[in-house]
């Protein structure tokens, strides 16, 4: 046995040599727990701040919905013309327009400065920083109701959170995260897995959050979502894995981060794909910005007259709406044994269309149900485009690509507030559920571009 030198026991271990693409490096430790605990926080968080709202300023205006259900009632014809009760809607529906502006539009230029600077030092900073931003925001939440704060202070949090990224740079990089370490073949399920993941977490923060919050109140639901918050920030910090093999330093506050997000739509590797990048980007903003402006209406809608929903049924409504990412999932891989992707994702907005003609039209409880149930189907188009879109540019452009597309997603919550919590209260007299019916009316829009 040959005794080494001093010289060559002092050199430094040799370099791992460059992944080649198309080989993956599978993590031990996947990014999915991550994805599933900032879900279950955001999934407490959205449903309870919207009822917190309509109860708060409900008292602070002398409305009280208890009272009202119990003298005129809200299943009452008459409540529906109570103009004190549709003060109450506006309001309610005007703040959550402030905060989801107001996060969206800060979230716009941070989540584009981010995502590519994820591609030279790693996934996992892009992951810890808006972790530990969702957390934050949930404290002030808490500082709000314990102390009464004005409901303000929403926004505040929301815009702090926004300045690390949001829930919009945590999505950009686990999807990201994903690309990195799957094959082309097998990349628009494993989208779907991680969209999956979204459903799953929902789902369960909705019906625990709906219950918990009838029998104790709101504030330990949101002590949860703040411990689920904490959570993924130490995950990403201590258990998960890098994907990204060839780091490299990489300056953060430049623009080179934004231009190389221009540059994907612009000058493309390869230029055939500029119209493919564009045209799938607005075909995913359209459907990311109906799905958007629908899901923020749901809580207010099942609370007014007719259907006049308590937190319970809420809570079940909301898991409905998540229920819809698990039964895409195994929609799309049974389908995909005898459709082309393009297919799947056609079938996937005729589901979402048919089911928000439904809910516009429900007036009972079991009708509002049959809507839920018709979108079943409604979350297939995304992962389908997600995955077309990675598979549009190169390996070392998945953090810029997925911020651009994070960026549309930021852009969509924008349009989606603005839109669909303006048109509510403008068309409550005549229509209360017409800004389901003019979604529907918009996804023919992507559905012509998918075809």
């Amino acid at each position: 046995i040959l005794r080494p030198s001093m010289a060559a026991m002092a050199a430094p271990p040799p370099a791992e040599p460059p992944v080649p693409p198309g080989r993956r490096c599978p993590s031990l430790l996947g990014v999915e727990p991550l994805l599933f605990l900032t879900t279950v926080s955001l999934g407490l968080q959205g449903p309870l701040a919207t009822q917190y709202l309509w109860d708060r300023l409900g008292a602070e205006h002398g409305y009280s919905d208890r009272n009202s259900t119990e003298s005129s009632g809200c299943g009452d014809i008459n409540a529906t013309a109570d103009p004190l009760r549709q003060e109450v809607e506006a309001l309610v529906s005007h703040w959550n327009l402030y905060i989801n502006l107001g996060g969206f539009f800060v979230s716009l230029f941070s989540v584009t400065l981010f995502g590519p600077w994820s591609d030279g030092v790693g996934r996992r900073p892009a992951l810890i920083l808006p972790a530990a931003g969702m957390a934050l925001q949930t404290a002030i939440y808490l500082l709000v109701m314990y102390l009464e704060l004005h409901v303000a202070f929403f926004l505040l949090g929301r815009i702090l959170s926004s300045l690390t990224g949001d829930y919009s740079l945590i999505l950009a990089s686990c999807f990201s995260y994903v690309a990195d370490t799957s094959e082309r073949r097998v990349r628009t399920f494993r989208v779907a897995v991680l969209e999956a993941c979204l459903g799953t977490a929902g789902m369960v923060a909705s019906i625990g959050g709906g219950q918990w919050r009838k029998a104790q109140g709101y504030i330990n639901p949101f002590w949860l979502a703040f411990a689920a918050s904490l959570a993924a920030t130490l995950y990403a910090a201590f258990f998960l894995r890098e994907s990204v093999k060839q780091r490299k330093e990489t300056k953060l506050f430049t623009l080179s981060h934004y231009k190389a997000v221009y540059r994907l739509y612009t000058a493309p590797e390869h230029p055939s794909s500029r119209w493919k990048l564009a045209l799938y980007s607005l075909a995913f903003f359209l459907i990311v910005t109906v799905h958007f402006g629908a899901k923020d209406l749901y809580v207010l809608y099942e609370l007014g007259f007719p259907l006049c929903w308590a937190s319970d049924l809420i809570g079940y409504g909301s898991a409905a709406s998540y229920l819809a990412y698990l039964s895409s999932l195994v929609g799309l891989r049974l389908l995909q044994l005898c459709l082309e992707d393009t297919w799947v994702a056609e079938i996937g907005l005729i589901s979402n269309i048919a089911g928000l003609v439904v809910m516009s039209l429900a007036t009972t409880t079991p009708l509002m149900f049959t809507g839920y149930g018709i979108l079943f189907l409604s979350m297939a188009a995304t992962p389908v485009i997600r995955s077309k879109l990675s598979k549009l540019v190169s390996e070392t452009e998945q953090g810029a690509l997925f911020a651009s597309v994070a960026c549309v997603q930021g852009l969509c919550s924008l349009v989606a507030t603005g839109v669909f919590n303006s048109l509510y209260p403008a068309t409550l007299h005549f229509m209360r559920g017409f800004p389901f019916l003019f979604g529907a009316i918009i996804l023919l829009i992507p559905a012509a571009i998918l075809g």
